[in-house]
């Protein structure tokens, strides 16, 4: 199989190829791993029950994948990728302003998922850790550097893997011994409960800085309609079989969070447990290779605004191979104390892209209704221009209007407090942006139709 040849680059007609299917497999199987099943596992942390824990999984999933499908249409739509197509909203020099904290987010998940997956190795052939997290990278680099083409063909092979092996594990589970009355609600909390809302929502919502990365390369007349339900059905089903999964083990076996990898395999009994360890790294791989990937493109739109890079082979594997590098160095110094450094990290996650995906998802559907000069995407000089003030305005602000409601191990705002510890940060960073950025680009592109049509009437 040839290394992709395109990185950033628009994708013309004749290169476009694959199956809307695909959009499936590759998002059920980004989620059918060991640091999905550890997220859901935070409900019964931060203390709801079992069943109220699987009810916000719920609705926190289904919420949050609206938006990231949403961004997967994009895709075959205008056949960029996702985050340079954000400098038709923030400028060519102005998107690098979420540029940043995206990668920031990629090599984050990147080292905590290499970690879980470090802890499987580790288990499996009783290596030291460190030589587990180098492992999971080097294999996630080479897969990385084959590009689109090859994750989309390993995505498909892991998503069978994943369902034949979780249907057993999923039985196990059941079978196991319960505590009395697990499935009745209990005790409600409702700061706790939408604290849990927004981690799963923010799961969906830090997919889509990359989503339609992965559906870039499909026909321009692929039906949106089937892009985003294959999309979303693929990372909703995922992601809430594993979260349920992590509620369930974390209530009913003790100290399961402190090796999951070692919990899971135990699970499965001796002779299944290498199987299972596999099966670990295998998913840790199988989403780690998206942020690999969606870092090294990020990384590239970034300096591509300041540089004309070049998108070669040599350019290529030097920019990955940085990344991962960057990502192991991670891994390593954060180990130790990985839950707390991950739960810490998911929640801030939210409160920077939350706003960006209004953004995004308000310009493509609401003002521009998905046209776009795609070739001035890449043009400093072009339409959109270095900078977009209103956006980039509008981005800062509604991250800082969501300060008070934030509720974290770090900081908790005064509105959270009032609110007995509720977190609807997310709420404010989707809303404010409809009157920050909405009204003034409306206005904008108003004045813009009205100056076209008095031209031509000059002209005639």
């Amino acid at each position: 199989m040839n290394i992709e040849k395109r990185t950033i680059e628009f994708i013309p007609e004749e290169e476009r190829h694959g199956s809307v299917r695909n959009l499936f497999s590759i998002w059920f199987s980004a989620n059918m791993q060991i640091t999905t099943l550890v997220t859901g596992a935070l409900a019964i942390e931060f203390g709801l029950s079992v069943f109220w824990g699987i009810v916000a999984v719920l609705i926190g999933n289904l919420l949050g994948a609206i938006f990231m499908a949403s961004h997967s249409v994009q895709g075959p739509k205008l056949g960029i990728p996702q985050m340079i197509q954000s400098r038709a909203q923030f400028g060519v020099v102005g998107a690098v302003v979420p540029l940043l904290i995206v990668i920031l987010m990629y090599l984050g998940f990147f080292a905590s998922s290499t970690v879980l997956g470090a802890q499987a190795v580790s288990s499996a052939f009783s290596i030291p850790l460190n030589w587990g997290i180098v492992i999971i990278s080097f294999i996630a680099l080479i897969i990385t550097l084959f590009g689109y083409d090859l994750i989309h063909k390993l995505e498909k092979y892991f998503a069978i893997i994943f369902a034949i092996v979780f249907v057993f594990v999923t039985i196990l589970v059941f079978q196991l011994p319960m505590p009395a009355h697990i499935w009745t609600p209990g005790h409600f909390t409702a700061g706790t409960f939408l604290l849990t809302v927004s981690i799963a929502a923010t799961w969906q919502l830090t997919y889509a800085p990359y989503v339609a990365d992965y559906s870039r390369y499909l026909p321009s007349n692929t039906p949106s309609s089937k892009t985003f339900a294959y999309t979303y059905g693929g990372t909703v089903i995922g992601t809430v079989w594993m979260m349920t999964l992590g509620i369930l083990l974390t209530a009913i076996v003790p100290k399961f969070l402190n090796n999951s990898s070692a919990g899971l395999a135990k699970l499965v009994g001796p002779h299944f447990a290498v199987i299972m360890y596999l099966v670990i790294v295998l998913g840790v791989l199988a989403v780690n290779v998206l942020n690999l990937y969606g870092a090294f493109m990020s990384i590239t739109t970034t300096l591509e605004a300041f540089t004309k890079l070049k998108a070669t082979t040599k350019a290529r594997f030097w920019l990955v191979f940085t990344t991962a590098l960057i990502g192991t160095i991670l891994a390593i110094w954060g180990h130790g104390n990985f839950l707390n450094n991950f739960e810490n990290f998911i929640l801030l996650l939210s409160y920077f892209m939350v706003p960006w995906t209004a953004i995004n998802l308000i310009d493509y559907y609401l003002l521009r209704r998905g046209e776009y000069n795609v070739w001035d995407v890449f043009n400093a000089n072009g339409q959109y221009g270095k900078f977009n003030w209103v956006a980039i305005i509008s981005y800062v602000i509604s991250v800082i209007l969501e300060i008070p409601f934030v509720n974290t191990t770090m900081y908790v705002g005064p509105i959270s407090k009032a609110l007995d510890g509720t977190d609807i940060a997310w709420i404010m960073g989707l809303a404010v942006p409809l009157v920050l950025y909405y009204l003034p680009i409306k206005k904008r592109l108003n004045q813009n139709t009205e100056q076209i049509l008095n031209q031509k009437n000059q002209t005639f």
